[in-house]
């Protein structure tokens, strides 16, 4: 059972004006290989494969929604280079570049954007960095008309790449007029998850919580952690957040690359504390793009991403611009399969994990003490009775090596707890009605092989002496 999750990464179009058409065969054949839940960038994503996620209402037909969970990524406060003379500026070595007001650049050596008040607020010994951080610019003069800027690191610029401000303060809104209409598209279509680039503040990401619930959404938000500002201000943003994304391509370019593995561990442990999912993005295996196999260091690097506590690791250009998209699936699942046993030899995590106030104290009580009771007494499988989901993401954050079998009469979470490390979600009775679900839960452990006669489970649910919180644990053996 892989319990480490594959998200992968279509955007449809590539930066630039490369098309990468992906049809719905394609799409089910790569879920076959282990991704579970698909993020689909909405600023480029075309109407048609849209329409194939989540069809619109009436649409007869299934839809790749009924096999693959949906996270819909907001651009946020992105910032892009605008049309360049010729599609491209060759920025070499020493020379010098501007950047003029305009989306629409008329000389060969000239910059533009998308932001319209860059040069308002750019300063001589900013730093500007160009096409995912491959070329350097630093500011030299700023007039009403123009930044001056001379090249540091060349390289080779396009039409529409990313423009990074290391340190600069933008004014730029969290949700554009686009990400907004996006948002509420994602609402109307029923998307589990929605994701937003560039957060700098925890109430960005409640912004966009508040503006989902006014249409009626009960998707959760995931804060992508990249800017400087971000990683500051870390503890508040996981904690605002219902999922956190370790973005790790832009916070290459936003803060000394050096730091980003560190930063990682510091963002997986963040979430541990507070109860919140994490997905580690970027490079996982590049190399995947055009090969067929990936480095030792890209295996090593999703191994020990899980063996930090990520919850999903993610495929990106893999999947979305390379040759070998379902390879990459397939092997980011082998290498979880590889490395999960490890997890379950380890000592109990519990102490760190449930030292929080967002869960009941009954609750909390019961999830520390399942993990050593399932040990004590060779439990094969944990079934938790949950409405939100919430107690089933805590067990998850155990660690403890059990699948967790998440017996749900919630929609919502039951698509949602799909992110939840080693979590199984299971439509199924009330909550209530425990005597249902415990009979339920062991047909499909027996049925799935987890169990056979003589063999225990463990059954957490609400219903007992307390007046809140999950607060009834009960050991069953297999007759």
């Amino acid at each position: 059972m892989s319990v480490a999750l594959t998200v992968a990464h279509y955007p449809i179009a590539a930066d630039g004006a490369v098309e990468l058409v992906v049809d719905e065969a394609h799409f089910r054949r790569v879920v076959l290989e282990g991704m579970l839940r698909a993020r689909v960038s909405l600023d480029i994503a075309t109407a048609d494969f849209k329409a194939m996620l989540v069809p619109e209402p009436g649409r007869s037909g299934r839809s790749a929604r009924s096999i693959v969970r949906i996270l819909a990524d907001l651009a946020g406060p992105k910032i892009r280079l605008g049309e360049l003379v010729g599609g491209q500026v060759e920025c070499r070595q020493g020379e010098e570049v501007r950047f003029v007001r305009g989306g629409v650049a008329s000389a060969a050596d000239e910059l533009v954007c998308t932001y319209e008040r860059l040069l308002d607020e750019l300063a001589p010994g900013d730093r500007i960095m160009l096409a995912d951080g491959t070329v350097s610019l630093i500011v030299e003069q700023v007039t009403a008309a123009d930044a001056r800027c001379r090249v540091v690191q060349p390289g080779t610029v396009r039409t529409r790449q990313g423009v990074n401000l290391p340190g600069v303060q933008i004014s730029l809104p969290a949700l554009s007029d686009t990400d907004r209409n996006h948002a509420v598209w994602a609402a109307q279509a029923g998307v589990d998850y929605v994701s937003l680039s560039f957060v700098r503040a925890p109430q960005e990401v409640l912004e966009l919580k508040q503006l989902l619930r006014r249409h009626g959404s009960h998707a959760r938000v995931v804060a992508k952690i990249e800017k400087p500002e971000a990683v500051h201000r870390m503890e508040e943003i996981v904690q605002a957040a219902d999922a956190v994304m370790v973005a790790r391509g832009d916070m290459g370019v936003e803060i000394d690359i050096a730091r980003v593995p560190v930063v990682q561990k510091q963002i997986v442990a963040a979430c541990r504390r507070h109860h919140k999912p994490v997905i580690i993005a970027t490079q996982m295996l590049d190399s995947m793009q055009h090969a067929r196999q990936p480095t030792r260091a890209e295996a090593s690097d999703v191994a020990n991403a899980i063996l930090d506590g990520c919850d999903a690791c993610m495929l990106s250009g893999e999947t979305a611009v390379g040759e070998h998209p379902r390879a990459a699936v397939e092997m980011m699942n082998r290498i979880a399969l590889a490395t999960e046993p490890l997890l379950a030899e380890r000592e109990p995590q519990g102490q760190e994990a449930v030292a929080i106030e967002d869960l009941h104290e009954v609750t909390r009580a019961v999830v520390h003490g399942v993990q050593f009771i399932a040990r004590r007494l060779g439990a094969r499988l944990l079934v938790v009775a949950t409405h939100s989901g919430a107690t089933a993401l805590a067990l998850s954050k155990q660690r403890t090596g059990l699948p967790i079998l998440a017996v749900t009469d919630n929609q919502a979470a039951l698509r949602q707890m799909c992110l939840y490390w080693g979590v199984t979600p299971l439509a199924g009775a009330p909550a209530r009605d425990s005597a249902k679900i415990l009979a339920h839960a062991t047909a499909w452990g027996v049925e799935k092989g987890f169990l056979a006669s003589g063999d225990r489970l463990i059954f957490v649910s609400g219903i007992g002496l307390a007046a809140a919180g999950h607060n009834m644990l009960v050991v069953h053996e297999i007759a």
